[in-house]
């Protein structure tokens, strides 16, 4: 059950009545008003939060503000210093790996847990070397969910004071055995950083890398940034293997891959698969993965089930128009640019071949510092996060939420997340950090962003409380 669309209307009839003599003429005339998208809204969650705030929210299209329920945490569910690393399960979990162990909550933040492993288990893994002292809690991952519904994750602690170098910590959460399992990998390189993380649509036939149901990529924000070192690859979601990525001005072999999956039905589980836009990548539901922009010259890249490595185009031998697209579970295939202070949204309904365009600009912006966004095709809904440095300013969180965007891409809410009263910078050495955006939609609809003002030293994330009744919950 959908909700009522955006163009619901109320029709108020306005009589006037006008006697002459002894007989009377009726004149009547009619005013449509449209009705604010609010009237259909709920609050999903009648439970008391501990943090329940009211964040202002604009219907746009008659330019109409109200107060709407956030409920909102800190660092105790899952952050560090600087940033939160969160994701959203088809089965309704909120994720957070921003700190040192994975972090979740299946009832919508009023429980969380933590997976902090305390006995060595797996076969064939490294042992696991302790961090150093005092360094406690300074670990910070990656976390997204696989199709097939594990949890694919990987944990970065960058001061050791036994192995001589960083570590890294693969935890998986399997779906089926509903367990956690861990394993500690050592890699030769010197600095990670933050990882960002996806998963390579399988079967998988890795040739050295071994053969799964799907691989994991990660790769960190350092290596993908100031150099091209490649990454790490795993087809059992625990043991990761050094994967080299091609020069950027190299010409590999090009094979065309086929990106139109409007008609495949392809699960509601492509509503989560989605990546952090900083892996700069997405799976392929027939398989692979694809790099949009990666070479110099504009041209696409493709990871193919075998793990090798190509240039890429679509069947219509075209290239996509941004390094940072997705599918959802509509197969609609969803690519977002930054121009300047401007993010365009851009839709394609035949596999990148053509492209519809929704600019998002706001006036009193004079740079967009950071941003992510996530879509739904089970709910028909676009949500777009941006923080954004005000002219003379501090810096603000804004969210737009585009619903029955398979109708219009035009959005028609916006909410302005949190006070809006710090300014903060991304980068190690900075005063105030807020190092990178990151958001989810929960099944139901729910926006979960996290964002930065004075409220907290640290950052925030907020998880929406008032939505219109479609989805599960209808």
């Amino acid at each position: 059950m959908k909700r009522p669309g955006r163009t619901a209307i109320i029709a108020l009839i306005v009589i006037s009545q006008m006697l002459a003599g002894c007989l009377g003429g009726d004149e009547k005339t009619t005013e449509v008003v449209q009705a604010p998208i609010f009237d259909s809204y709920s609050l999903i969650d009648s439970a008391l939060h501990d943090d329940a705030r009211n964040f202002t929210t604009t219907d746009l299209g008659i330019n109409l503000t109200t107060g709407l329920d956030w409920a909102v945490f800190g660092n105790e569910e899952g952050g560090n210093c600087c940033e939160h690393y969160l994701a959203t399960t088809k089965e309704g979990w909120i994720l957070n790996f921003g700190g040192e162990y994975p972090t979740w909550s299946t009832d919508r933040g009023h429980t969380w847990e933590e997976y902090v492993p305390s006995v060595f288990s797996q076969i064939g893994c490294l042992e696991p070397k302790p961090n150093a002292p005092g360094q406690e809690g300074l670990g910070e991952g990656s976390i997204v969910q696989a199709t097939n519904g594990d949890l694919i994750s990987m944990g970065w602690f960058p001061y050791p004071s036994v192995s001589g170098g960083d570590q890294f910590y693969a935890f998986l959460y399997d779906a089926e055995a509903e367990e956690w399992q861990w394993c500690f990998n050592r890699t030769p390189e010197p600095f990670y950083d933050r990882s960002w993380q996806v998963e390579v649509i399988g079967p998988i036939n890795g040739g050295l890398y071994g053969s799964g149901e799907y691989a994991s990529l990660v790769i960190s924000n350092f290596w993908h940034q100031v150099q091209n070192v490649g990454g790490q690859i795993s087809t059992d979601g625990l043991n990761y293997d050094y994967f080299g990525f091609p020069d950027r001005d190299s010409n590999p072999d090009v094979m065309e891959v086929d990106l139109n999956f409007v008609d495949a039905d392809l699960g509601v589980e492509w509503d989560f698969t989605k990546p952090h836009k900083e892996m700069r990548s997405f799976p392929v539901p027939s398989g692979g993965l694809y790099f949009p922009n990666y070479f110099v010259n504009g041209d696409d890249a493709y990871v193919d089930t075998s793990l090798n490595w190509w240039k890429a185009t679509t069947v219509g031998g075209n290239s996509l128009p941004s390094e940072y697209c997705a599918f959802d579970s509509s197969g609609l295939l969803h690519c977002i640019q930054a121009v300047g202070t401007t993010l365009q949204h851009m839709v394609s309904w035949d596999g990148g071949e053509n492209f519809t365009t929704q600019n998002y600009t706001h006036e009193t912006a004079s740079e967009i510092e950071e941003w992510e966004w996530h879509s739904q095709g089970e709910n028909d809904l676009f949500v777009l996060a941006v923080r954004y440095q005000e002219n003379g300013g501090p810096d603000k969180d804004v969210a737009y939420h585009a619903r029955d965007y398979s109708e219009s891409l035009e959005p028609d809410q916006m909410t302005w997340i949190g006070l809006g009263d710090i300014d903060s910078t991304s980068g190690a050495g900075q005063d105030i950090r807020f190092d990178f955006a990151s958001m989810g939609i929960l099944p139901d609809g729910g926006a979960v962003i996290a964002y930065h003002d004075n409220s907290d030293p640290d950052p925030l994330f907020g998880v929406e409380l008032t939505l219109p009744m479609y989805g599960p919950q209808a």
